[in-house]
């Protein structure tokens, strides 16, 4: 694993706080976005936490440059920043999960084992404030759509959910396609909330 914040305090804290579970190891820490590409390259961590304020820099370019050179690594942001704008170019960057800086260090590690490629987890705290709740409910799912739904409310990417329902790749795109537009969404993220508030899915906080 690899930390990326330019907060000294914060990176040593949280990477000796890290390294004490048995699951994680931190192979080393950057405060700048070439240092991260640089450690990157070197120790090709399974698992990088990003801040999304590098000084000057913007953490979200290591975010993109990082899910461009390396497309199976794991990107976790853990910002100060959760705004709904901030979560929908989270995500559009390429990450993985999204934790709070300021939440429970608990709620950072189930982030953590949650994120995988392909999908995007944000912690449950975040989800409320960040997205507004829907007007209303959009047009019912059908049978299969609901599967797919439902497999995207656990954080499965689409090859994923292909695999569980046996069906193509393409046939699981169309059918996300077609659970977005029901719901009003454009991501992911977007649909699963919605679903979880107007009671298609469970709460996020069951997952």
């Amino acid at each position: 694993m690899l930390v990326v914040d330019d907060h000294a305090v914060f990176s040593e804290l949280l990477t000796l706080a890290l390294d004490d579970l048995d699951e994680f190891h931190c192979v080393g820490s950057a405060a700048s976005v070439a240092e991260a590409l640089a450690v990157a390259a070197r120790e090709r961590p399974g698992i990088v936490v990003v801040d999304l304020m590098l000084g000057d820099e913007d953490g979200l370019d290591v975010v993109r440059l990082l899910r461009g050179a390396y497309p199976d690594v794991v990107i976790v942001v853990v910002s100060a920043h959760s705004g709904a704008g901030t979560l929908a170019s989270v995500a559009a960057a390429g990450a993985n999960g999204f934790a709070p800086k300021s939440g429970a260090f608990s709620e950072t590690v189930a982030v953590l084992r949650r994120a995988r490629p392909g999908s995007v987890y944000v912690a449950p705290s975040l989800l409320a404030q960040a997205i507004p709740a829907p007007t209303a409910a959009g047009r019912p799912l059908t049978a299969r759509e609901a599967d797919v739904l439902s497999l995207m409310g656990h954080g499965a990417s689409a090859r994923e959910i292909a695999r569980i329902l046996n069906i193509s790749v393409n046939t699981c795109r169309n059918y996300v396609a077609a659970v977005h537009r029901k719901l009003g969404a454009t991501t992911q993220l977007e649909a699963v909330v919605t679903a979880s508030r107007i009671g298609l899915i469970g709460p996020l906080g069951d997952r």
